[in-house]
């Protein structure tokens, strides 16, 4: 069964190269949705795909790329909704 996150990931995670760690490592898990800037300085991640890969990609949102510095990663949990194809940074 497919599931769906909506992360909201805080810190140094802006104008570091964060949406592209995330849409590499997404897409490589297999993963469908997006990852946008928020006005707040925060990074939004939308992913849907099995629990297993979203777990591997939280993990790896809780690191970020080397520049970042996380300081928090905000998860709910969904039921998936089919919404993407593929993975890709929403503008």
């Amino acid at each position: 069964m497919r599931k769906r996150i909506v992360a909201i990931v805080s810190g140094r995670v802006q104008g570091v190269g964060y949406r592209a760690f995330v849409v590499r490592y997404a897409r490589a898990l297999g993963l469908d949705g997006s990852v946008r800037n928020l006005p707040s300085g925060q990074v939004e991640v939308v992913a849907e795909g099995n629990e297993k890969a979203l777990n591997q990609l939280l993990t790896l949102l809780k690191q970020g790329p080397p520049a970042a510095r996380v300081s928090e990663v905000s998860v709910q949990w969904g039921d998936a909704t089919g919404a993407n194809n593929g993975f890709h940074i929403a503008w």
